[in-house]
């Protein structure tokens, strides 16, 4: 294949990819009082030396009680912009990847033990309203006006030390029922003041967390953000809905969107199968003209192609496929015929 658009280089603003293939964010769970350490650096680095255009760090959260566990990453300090700052550093030696970071807040999904074992954390979890995500879970405090008015400031704070950090882009976490998709699905928000009901209210303070952010940041560095485009759900969060929300995120400087799905509820059907959000990917992008990400069950190289060439989206993202496989940049540069760089210490694993 001549030209593979998965290996065309991308320009945001002052940031250049050299392909279209980003290692989605996945938890790793490794974090000690919000630092990253050896597992985060192995991790990281083994993508890095394969070449992916953009490595997303996981879900990191900007102030403690954020987390989605005691295990999580932070950047809400010193201490953890440090350990962070030395991370970025080491992986910006191995390649030509762009480093980013997803910058969040768990609510009423925090606090919680990680997936492989240990006790959940009890420190209180705030939420847009007191439900709880499901019935093994505490139910959260409802955030006073005051509290939700600082968010954004947490935010716009973890922002300017990213940029410390020296983090090429930084996405906002508005996905996966975590804090800010709380407050934009009814089923999880059932609040009755100016930050509830109607599409306008819910949208409020994610709104108010972009611009702080964008406001924080260089304004020559991309601005991200993930979201659930739907909840699967009837009265959940809708792709009508997602669509209004993306148009009126890139009016405050978000340069590209992940479109992702699901999460605020432990149960929806979610109709899943090989590259299930694709069409959600693609109606956000039709219908906003942001740079688009899709993400969800693309593991082969001719699918991810195939749909950058139909218009589906700008950037493919991958998670498990990178777990399985962290050289799986070479394998479709190989695929389709691409020529690519890899670190000379590995020039003996070219096919000739």
């Amino acid at each position: 294949m001549s030209n593979p658009k998965l290996f065309a280089p991308l320009t945001l603003r002052g940031v250049t990819f050299s392909n279209r293939v980003a290692v989605a964010p996945m938890c790793q769970y490794s974090a000690t009082d919000g630092l990253a350490g050896p597992w985060h650096l192995q991790h990281y680095g083994a993508m890095a030396a394969s070449g992916p255009g953009l490595i997303v760090l996981e879900a990191t959260a900007v102030v403690p009680e954020g987390r989605i566990s005691a295990n999580d990453l932070g950047l809400w300090d010193d201490r953890t912009q440090a350990a962070l700052t030395g991370l970025v550093a080491t992986l910006k030696g191995f390649g030509d990847s762009r480093i980013g970071v997803q910058l969040g807040h768990a609510g009423r999904k925090g606090a919680d033990a990680r997936p492989w074992g240990g006790e959940a954390k009890g420190w209180q979890i705030l939420a847009p309203s007191a439900l709880a995500f499901d019935e093994t879970r505490m139910v959260p405090r409802a955030l006073g006006l005051d509290e939700i008015a600082r968010l954004p400031h947490s935010f716009a704070a973890a922002a300017a030390r990213a940029d410390k950090v020296g983090f090429d882009t930084i996405e906002l976490h508005s996905a996966h029922g975590y804090l800010l998709h709380q407050f934009l699905s009814p089923l999880a928000n059932q609040r009755a003041d100016q930050y509830g009901g109607s599409l306008e209210n819910r949208m409020r303070l994610p709104l108010a967390v972009v611009e702080a952010a964008r406001a924080a940041w260089p304004v020559d560095k991309p601005l991200g953000i993930r979201i659930s485009a739907t909840d699967w759900l009837e009265g959940g969060f809708t792709l009508d809905e997602a669509v209004v929300y993306a148009k009126e995120f890139a009016k405050r400087g978000i340069d590209y969107v992940c479109v992702s799905s699901g999460g605020v509820v432990p149960k929806a059907p979610v109709p899943i199968g090989p590259g299930y959000q694709l069409a959600l990917a693609e109606r956000i992008r039709a219908e906003t003209g942001l740079i688009t990400r899709a993400v969800g069950l693309i593991a082969e190289p001719h699918q991810a192609e195939s749909a950058l060439a139909e218009g589906k989206a700008d950037v493919i993202a991958l998670g498990r496929a990178f777990l399985d496989d962290p050289r799986w940049v070479w394998r479709a540069a190989e695929a389709l015929g691409a020529e690519i760089k890899r670190p000379p210490q590995y020039a003996a694993s070219l096919p000739n």
